[in-house]
């Protein structure tokens, strides 16, 4: 092979490699600022009504980790989501929020044309609960430690499996600390 040619495949390598790490940069800077106005800390804590009727609170919640993930029936994307979100839904607690999907009546028509009759629904006709949680975008989740802090955000798609394994650190996150010497941002502040 001649060294010219080795020259331009040498280029050709290098200049994919650039445009894939522009490509993700752009990425992750779109993420950052779909993300920027969404709370962190701890989670603000709320009551609502499922859509059969019963009540909740995010503190019935506390000792597991929860999902809450907001989504809209108008939303494409969000479709694309509903089978990792009932895919999650038999392993971990989620809370899910019809984010100004219309009525209780309009929620419950698409929950069952949709097949999602195991999901836990809140519906949010007027956006206050996602208002509370800084949601402007859908598909929105929320991996709440079993404390109560807000331990992931994310605006976009995801998969499951993403999600599985955002819930498993949120449950082992203090074990985790624990086991490589690090104090716990609770045991730090002395709470």
């Amino acid at each position: 092979m001649s060294g010219s040619v080795r020259k331009k495949r040498k280029r050709s390598w290098l200049r994919l490699f650039t445009e894939l790490l522009v490509i993700v940069g752009i990425v992750f800077a779109a993420r950052f600022w779909m993300q920027r106005d969404l709370p962190s800390g701890q989670a603000p804590n709320f009551q609502a009504v499922l859509m059969d009727g019963k009540v909740v609170n995010l503190e019935d919640y506390r000792g597991e980790p929860v999902l809450l993930h907001f989504w809209a029936s108008w939303c494409k994307f969000c479709k694309m989501t509903e089978g990792s979100i009932t895919g999650v839904q038999k392993d971990w607690n989620v809370l899910s929020v019809a984010f100004k999907s219309g009525d209780k009546k309009e929620v419950a028509e698409y929950i069952k044309e949709r097949d999602l009759d195991s999901w836990n629904v809140i519906p949010d006709s007027d956006g206050r609960l996602a208002e509370l949680f800084g949601v402007q975008a859908v598909p929105a989740s929320y991996i709440i430690d079993g404390k109560g802090a807000i331990r992931v955000k994310e605006v976009g798609l995801t998969t499951g499996w993403g999600l599985r394994v955002r819930l498993w650190y949120a449950k082992n996150v203090s074990s985790l600390s624990a086991l490589v010497g690090l104090k716990s941002a609770e045991a730090a502040s002395g709470g």
